[in-house]
């Protein structure tokens, strides 16, 4: 991975954010992570996405990534090596204005991936990596991506579960 990108170091510890909604409603994003073993599960997160414009994506991933490195400013948990975001150029500029500005976490690098063609988009790059289709980087990158995915539907499918579950009746006094 770190041949790919031209990175110092070879990255330890990688974290993958993705979001996921029902055409705006119940909006929730997902953090996994990932070190030289595999994913380690014990550090995945959750987070519930509030006050941000149904659908809007790049205010949700900027809602994540403050909240994900507040965190780690706070002393809880470490900061990864590498932050993959599940999209383009627009929820990678997202997720670097709060690391790069609000954080002040300029050393971490962060890589966007987008679904389509499998476009890996880099901060200072116009045009997008080009990975060879059988590279080991670019399986690593997918895997990471598709268990963050993963992670946020099935969250999200709990609580859109639990939405459904409610009806009027339950908030009568008497009624259950």
């Amino acid at each position: 991975l770190a041949g790919a990108f031209a990175w110092p170091d070879v990255p330890e510890r990688l974290e993958g954010i993705d979001i996921s909604h029902t055409q705006g409603e119940a909006t929730v994003a997902s953090c996994v992570v990932f070190g030289r073993r595999g994913a380690l599960k014990s550090d995945y997160r959750r987070y519930n996405i509030r006050d941000v414009t149904a659908g809007d994506d790049y205010a949700a991933i900027r809602q994540t990534v403050s909240r994900r490195f507040e965190r780690s400013q706070k002393g809880e948990g470490v900061l990864p090596d590498v932050l993959f975001i599940d999209g383009g150029k627009g929820q990678l500029s997202s997720a670097l204005e709060i690391i790069r500005h609000a954080a002040g976490h300029k050393d971490v690098p962060v890589v966007g991936l987008a679904k389509q063609f499998e476009l890996v988009f880099t901060e200072g790059n116009s045009e997008p990596v080009e990975l060879p289709r059988r590279s080991q980087a670019l399986y690593l990158i997918q895997r990471i991506r598709d268990e963050a995915h993963r992670f946020a539907i099935t969250f999200h499918r709990k609580l859109r579960g639990k939405r459904n579950l409610v009806s009027v009746l339950d908030h009568i006094v008497g009624i259950g």
